[in-house]
C-alpha cells in the first residue's frame, strides 16, 4: 500500500462538510446496482484519496466487508490511500521515456524529496508517482506535474521545478 512519511491524521472536524456531502452521496447511491465504484470514484474526488474512516463509512453504510472494499479499490490504479501532495509529480516510465532517462529523474526525485514513488513529503507538498505512457513519446522523458505535462525533462529541470512548486 502506498505510503505517506510521517504521521499523517485525517481530520473529521475540519473535513465534516464533505463528510456530509459525502455521506448524502451514499445514501442517495447505495440502492442502485453496484454502487462501491461509484460511490469509490465519489470519495476519491471529494478527498482526493481515501481515507481509512472514509473505507469503514463505506463499510457501514453499503454492510460491505472493509477487506472486500479494500480488494476493490487496490485492484484499481486509480484510487490512492494517501493524500497527495500539492505538487503531484507523475514520471513516465514508458519506453520511450525510460530510455531517454526516467528512471534517473525518479532516482534523483527520491534523493532530492526523500520519498520513494508512491509517496507524499510530511510537509505535504509533494507526491512522487511512476506512470506508464502519458501519451507524447515523441517528446521523452515527460513528466506531469499537477496535470500539466513537461517534456523533455531532465535530472537538470529538477531543481528548478522544486523551487517552483515549493
Amino acid at each position: 500500500m502506498k505510503t505517506i512519511k510521517g504521521d499523517f491524521k485525517f481530520d473529521k472536524e475540519e473535513n465534516k462538510e464533505k463528510i456530509q456531502e459525502f455521506d448524502r452521496f451514499i445514501y442517495q447511491n447505495k440502492d442502485v446496482k453496484g454502487p462501491l465504484m461509484p460511490i469509490l470514484q465519489k470519495a476519491q474526488n471529494i478527498f482526493e484519496y481515501l481515507p481509512e474512516e472514509i473505507m469503514e463509512m463505506i463499510s457501514n453504510k453499503l454492510n460491505i466487508p472493509l477487506a472486500e472494499i479494500y480488494g476493490v479499490a487496490t485492484f484499481y490504479s486509480q484510487f490512492t490511500f494517501i493524500p497527495k501532495g500539492k505538487c503531484d509529480i507523475h514520471v513516465c516510465l514508458g519506453t520511450a521515456c525510460y530510455v531517454k532517462g526516467s528512471r534517473d529523474i525518479i532516482n534523483e526525485l527520491e534523493e532530492k524529496l526523500d520519498i520513494k514513488p508512491g509517496e507524499t513529503t510530511k510537509d505535504g507538498k509533494f507526491s512522487l508517482s511512476e506512470t506508464r505512457c502519458l501519451g507524447n513519446c515523441g517528446e521523452a522523458p515527460v513528466v506531469e506535474i499537477n496535470a500539466q505535462q513537461h517534456v523533455r525533462f531532465t535530472k537538470k529541470d529538477i531543481q528548478r521545478i522544486l523551487e517552483e512548486y515549493k
